[in-house]
This record gives structure tokens, sequence and C-alpha cells, in this order.
């Protein structure tokens, strides 16, 4: 099993009562957020392929992509193996879509062995799938499996988040908010639903740099 994980609201308020407990900056983004949402989701094939549906588009695209492919029925990896080019792309799928939908469907990955694995095994699983990058992959160990202890430092507005709550000069890059983030475990996942609950505080306050 790997580590920690996030079942519950209690969960969530426990990292981040311990967050904001090692870090004062942490205190004040929670005294202005107010309690965190636990933000989990389903976990299985139809949750990676809706995050490569979702990839580059807006969520109104992603939206109405994804209910084409529900009412074909080609959200899951044997429908999404028999369809053919022409009925995926008039579901709105570009070609290297088709593409990306189509490895992750042969790869046959084992969803149910993910729940008792390591964050970082399951992660490196994801990642050798074409289309799917570090970000979807950690999004997917953070909330479809609720690991506790997992960071998604290429997000862009954790970075901006990061910067303007630990008053930093400029947006760390991925690297830099990494090993920042590594004083947050064993709650990094905690942290990283604090700093976008806080983004939105921000963004709505003073815009976005």
């Amino acid at each position: 099993m790997s580590g920690k994980i996030i079942e519950t609201t209690a969960d969530v308020a426990k990292g981040a009562a311990w967050l904001a407990g090692q870090d004062p900056c942490f205190a004040r983004a929670l005294d202005i957020c107010g309690p965190l949402p636990l933000r989990r989701r389903k976990d299985g094939f139809r949750e990676i392929l809706n995050a490569i549906t979702s990839q580059q588009l807006s969520v109104a695209s992603a939206n109405a992509i994804w209910g084409r492919m529900e009412a074909a029925n080609m959200c899951e990896a044997d429908a999404i193996l028999r369809a053919s080019d022409e009925e995926l792309r008039a579901c709105g799928f570009s070609r290297q879509k088709i593409t990306y939908a189509r490895d992750l469907a042969a790869a046959d990955l084992d969803y149910g062995a993910f729940r008792t694995m390591p964050s970082d095994q399951v992660i490196a699983q994801l990642v050798a799938i074409r289309g799917i990058g570090a970000w979807t992959a950690e999004i997917y160990v953070m909330f479809s499996l609720g690991h506790a202890d997992v960071f998604a430092p290429g997000d862009l507005a954790l970075q901006e988040a990061v910067r303007v709550l630990f008053d930093l000069d400029a947006r760390p890059k991925e690297k830099a908010l990494r090993e920042m983030a590594e004083a947050w475990s064993p709650w990094r996942a905690v942290a990283a639903r604090l700093l976008w609950a806080y983004y939105r505080v921000i963004k709505e306050r003073e815009g976005i740099r």
C-alpha cells in the first residue's frame, strides 16, 4: 500500500491542519479559503481516457466530446479498440488523440492493482503510454487513487499560487516547486488542494500575471 489514502473530508482537514501547523503561509491560506473539498474521482480506464479527451481543450469543448463518446458507448477499452477512425473523429477526436486512446486501450493496464501500488510505480506505468504526461498521471494518482503524498509541480495554477502565497519574485519552475513541495510531505496532495483553492481566490482578487 502506498502511504496515506485520502478517503473523506476529515482526511483532507487533517492534512490541512498539519500543513497550517508547519507553515504560517498555509495557515493564512486556510483561513482565507476555509474547508477544502475532497475531490475524489473514480479510477480506471474511463478516467484516463477522459483526461486525454480534455487535453488542450476548453471545458465546454471537452464536455461536448465526452458526451458524444458516452452516447456512442465508446468510453471503455474494448470499444476504443473496435471503433474505426471515422467513428472516433465523429465524436470529436483528433488523429493524435485517436492514437493516444488506442495506445491506452492496448496497454491493458491493471487498474485494480494500481490501488495498492506506490505512487511512483503507478506514475511510471502511466507516463510510459503516449499521450499521458506527468501532470495527467499525478492528477490521476492524487484524485482517482487518493494518494495523500503526491504533487503536480508542472501545474501553472499551483506555481502561481505558490508565487503569491510565499511572496516569490517569480513563479517557481517545475523542478524548483517539486523540491519545495518535499517539505509538505506526507500531505502534498492536500497542499495542492489548498493551493488550488487559494489560486481561485487570488484570480478573482487581482487577476493572473
